[in-house]
């Protein structure tokens, strides 16, 4: 038995360190789950399912025709987020000119990344998360955007111009709307998505 297998979402684990993080998620490291640190807690995800990997690998898709010197990083690489950098996640995906993390390691710094990417999951804690805890960690290092997929709702949010620990700007559609992600030169026709609705 690992570590992880004592541990469940949302355990009462108080403000760990860095390094204690950085130590228990190399020991605890397996292939159905993926530790994140948000806000001094460890957070436990669960590694993506078929329809969340398929938007994924379409998402990428969208960005590489419009955008070919730019990568959609979809590999799990982790960034040090949140305020001053004390958070450890690893988004969906993260868009960055090509070749942007190499030598880099497995926690990288945010600086230089255009937009990150996460595609809500069916456990109960993908609220909190992905539309709360996330958005946050991300305004916090200055991610310019943070483009959400809910699966949930079957809509695709837009967050920018961060300020504060905050995006100033919110916007939400439903599958099937373009979107265009601000800065980037890209503009996403959503409607492809509703093949993966629920």
């Amino acid at each position: 038995m690992t570590v992880i297998d004592h541990l469940s979402p949302r355990s009462p684990i108080e403000k760990l360190s860095i390094e204690q993080f950085e130590v228990i998620a190399r020991a605890a490291a397996r292939e159905d789950v993926t530790l994140e640190y948000l806000n001094g807690q460890m957070e436990i995800r669960t590694v993506p399912d078929s329809d969340r990997n398929a938007i994924l690998m379409w998402l990428m898709r969208q960005f590489m025709t419009q955008r070919a010197d730019l990568d959609l990083n979809v590999t799990g690489q982790g960034l040090k987020v949140d305020s001053y950098r004390k958070g450890r996640a690893r988004p969906d995906g993260i868009l960055a000119p090509v070749d942007h993390f190499a030598g880099q390691g497995e926690w990288a710094d945010p600086q230089g990344v255009l937009a990150v990417v996460e595609v809500t999951s069916w456990d109960s804690d993908t609220n909190s998360r992905d539309r709360v805890e996330k958005a946050h960690a991300y305004a916090a290092c200055d991610i310019a955007v943070y483009l959400l997929v809910g699966r949930d709702d079957d809509s695709v949010t837009v967050h920018s111009e961060p300020l504060n620990g905050r995006y100033r700007n919110i916007n939400k559609l439903g599958y099937g709307h373009t979107v265009e992600i601000p800065g980037v030169g890209v503009t996403l026709n959503t409607d492809g998505l509703k093949r993966y609705a629920h």
